[in-house]
């Protein structure tokens, strides 16, 4: 008799010992054993992946159907009923083949009888194999769902993050270089110059990898990674969001701005000659982008000369819209006024200005250092007092009562201290480097920005400023903290016109 084998395992099941080689040795001693010619062999593994093993069973099936019309094949040897089908369709399969071809399902573990009763028996034991896959498939989708309300992903950690197999309270960590890679692609795309096509190159340039087998960024997998709501601490499965436990990598603003892009809602024209398109600018009546264009115009001497206007995108205006256009050069006269605002004019006020900045943080420092030293032989003091109290209730001059009320007041101030200990703040050198070049780039920023590049040029206003809109002919930049304070400048009746810093906005600016 002529015979194929059949053999199948999953993942989980190879790891308990069924493996393929141990079911093909299997059923090669049963085939030796009564005499079967073994005509070809199939298996599947990895039957986790869904319609795999449906697809390879059925590609089995039509090929005895095959052979078994010209006589070849006369039965299918399988390990056991449970490897060869976990449902009733596919049981449904092999009894078509043995009532029309004759070819008879046969099994190392399992025997089944001829007539009615043999039929009811294989019945019965398919039924129950497709009770255990339904189970089993019910329970796992269980634990998936219990996993994602607690806030953890059911499979491989994404790009930026790290899974930990052996931690079982945070499975998955940002990955100590990945996640700073994506916070970079969030950046360069959100800019509005560059296209998926092009922001490999720029990763590239700054070194960035993606695998050690695809070191090179490709479109797919940026879009995948600017899509993907995990890096703002969501995991969205089965058309629901769940909160996650493992930090974010960007931030709900920045990940939202190059939503806006992949959408189209901000039109980025990714060319370099139009350097304020692409949304970054906005029409100040109905929020629109503003879109740039370039105008060609004829001179009267023959020859032509480009100019080029940004005006608003919106195609279809209501009746009060006004025509909302700027020339290239108005405009960038507009954000260099705009941002000299910020400079101090008076070199002499600028320069008390950055020396008051840089000794409040020595000042600062010296406090909390005096402060932390006084603490420090308070919390001696106190020791001492204790040690004392203790030694004068050994020796008996004091009882129980007034040792335990005198210790208990003790105990008590020495919290206090502790706590004021934990309240003592001292600023880091960081910290005034930080102020103090924040206040440099305010009172350079109008220079640097009129002697800058196009991408330069777009870097300086996004520190800058939040929002950029266009009105007909004024200019609307909302300025980020603390930039904000540094337009602030009252004016003084006394003596001179021009604005001044008060000292309760150089307290707001220090705070900020």
């Amino acid at each position: 008799m002529n015979i194929v084998i059949w053999a199948r395992v999953s993942t989980r099941e190879q790891r308990e010992g069924y493996s393929l080689d141990a079911q093909f040795r299997a059923c090669r001693d049963r085939a030796q054993q009564q005499g079967w010619t073994i005509v070809r062999e199939f298996s599947v593994a990895e039957s986790a992946k869904r319609g795999i093993e449906r697809l390879a069973f059925k590609e089995m099936v039509a090929w005895v159907r095959g052979e078994a019309k010209r006589g070849r094949v006369d039965g299918i040897l399988c390990h056991k009923l449970d490897r060869a089908c976990r449902n009733m369709k596919d049981a449904t399969l092999l009894q078509d083949l043995s009532d029309e071809l004759r070819v008879r399902p046969l099994f190392v573990e399992n025997q089944f009888g001829d007539g009615a009763a043999g039929i009811f028996t294989f019945n019965i034991m398919a039924a129950v194999a497709q009770y255990y896959s339904d189970n089993l498939r019910s329970e796992v989708k269980k634990g998936m769902q219990e996993k994602l309300c607690q806030g953890w992903p059911t499979g491989m950690a994404a790009f930026g993050y790290l899974n930990v197999k052996k931690d079982r309270i945070c499975p998955i960590v940002p990955h100590p270089e990945k996640s700073l890679v994506v916070p970079r692609i969030f950046e360069l795309f959100a800019r509005g110059d560059t296209t998926l096509e092009g922001l490999p190159d720029l990763l590239a340039a700054e070194g960035h990898t993606y695998r050690p087998t695809m070191p090179r960024f490709n479109r797919t997998a940026l879009s995948w990674i600017l899509n993907n709501r995990v890096y703002i601490g969501e995991i969205v499965s089965g058309g629901r969001t769940y909160s996650a436990k493992f930090p974010p990598l960007v931030s709900r603003e920045l990940f939202h701005a190059c939503q806006g892009i992949l959408a189209g809602r901000n039109r980025r024209t990714g060319k370099p000659e139009l350097p304020w398109g692409g949304g970054f600018l906005r029409c100040e009546f109905c929020g629109a982008a503003m879109t740039g264009e370039v105008i060609c115009k004829r001179l009267v001497g023959g020859g032509t000369r480009d100019h080029i206007y940004y005006r608003c995108a919106q195609a279809h205006r209501d009746s009060d819209h006004p025509k909302n256009r700027w020339r290239q050069d108005e405009l960038e006269l507009a954000i260099a006024s705009d941002l000299n605002k910020m400079r101090i004019p008076d070199p002499e006020v600028a320069g008390w200005l950055r020396q008051i900045l840089a000794a409040t943080f020595e000042d600062s420092e010296q406090v909390a250092a005096n402060q932390r030293r006084a603490l420090t032989k308070q919390q001696g003091d106190i020791q001492g007092k204790l040690e004392r109290l203790l030694n004068a209730y050994l020796e008996g001059i004091l009882d129980e009562v007034a040792y335990s009320a005198k210790r208990r007041a003790l105990m008590e101030e020495q919290k206090l201290v502790e706590e004021r200990m934990g309240k003592v703040v001292t600023p880091s050198v960081s910290m005034a480097k930080t102020a103090l070049m924040i206040f440099d780039f305010s009172q350079n920023a109008a220079t640097e920005y009129e002697s800058s590049n196009s991408t330069r040029k777009r870097e300086i206003l996004t520190k800058v400023s939040l929002n950029r809109e266009l009105g007909v002919r004024t200019l609307c930049l909302t300025k980020r903290k603390p930039f904000d304070l540094l337009i602030e400048g009252p004016s003084s009746s006394f003596g001179r016109g021009d604005r001044i810093r008060t000292c309760a906005q150089l307290d707001r600016l220090l705070a900020s």
